[in-house]
């Protein structure tokens, strides 16, 4: 009995080993394991997510993008729209301006008509009517320049379209060709953008 109880531990003992040295010549020689050998499930599956990470990637720079390009038209509609509500605040008055540039060639054409040999003490109300003319004509242009609107009498200038209108072309002696020969008409400029342009002769 005893006999036979060594012979089956010894049987036991040598199925281990067998086992055991069979297992190690499976890792030596780089053979899997069933648990260790990826199956077509689980290959197809980290496909999936990588296809779904890529697409997700894109569609994140693309939000990006368009997050970027509305936040610049922003900031310009912002810039455009405070651009003209300064403009507005400049140049809101210019209709204004204009009826008032008409009362002022009136003054001036009155003034220029007074004759200046008459204007003595001796007929002292044309004098007092000539020196009220130049008074009211002073003042107002004061006005003019405290709102930003400029004279432009440019007698002897460079011609500039932009800023004058040339009625016509004729030889003058004494002046540059190109350059203002005759001025019909001043112009004004609000706060450096041209209200009226002045009416002029050219020298050519």
């Amino acid at each position: 009995m005893a006999c036979w109880c060594v012979r089956s531990s010894c049987s036991l003992v040598a199925s281990s080993s067998l086992r055991l040295l069979c297992t190690a010549t499976q890792q030596k020689n780089g053979h899997r394991s069933e648990d260790e050998v990826e199956k077509p499930e689980q290959i197809s599956g980290e496909k999936v997510l990588m296809e779904e990470k890529s697409q997700l990637e894109e569609q994140l720079k693309d939000m990006t993008e368009k997050y970027k390009r509305a936040l610049a038209d922003t900031e310009n509609l912002r810039t455009r729209s405070q651009k003209m509500i300064e403009d507005s605040k400049l140049y809101g008055i210019q209709g204004f301006c204009k009826d008032l540039l008409e009362v002022a060639d009136i003054l001036e054409k009155a003034t220029e008509s007074v004759p200046k040999e008459e204007v003595t003490t001796q007929n002292p109300h044309l004098k007092n009517l000539y020196d009220g003319l130049v008074m009211t004509e002073i003042q107002i242009q004061k006005v003019f320049t405290k709102h930003g609107l400029v004279r432009l009498n440019p007698d002897g200038q460079k011609f500039d379209p932009y800023e004058h209108e040339a009625l016509f072309h004729a030889p003058v002696e004494g002046k540059v060709p190109g350059s203002v020969a005759v001025v019909t008409k001043v112009g004004y400029k609000l706060h450096g953008r041209t209200l009226r342009p002045a009416l002029v002769g050219v020298a050519k």
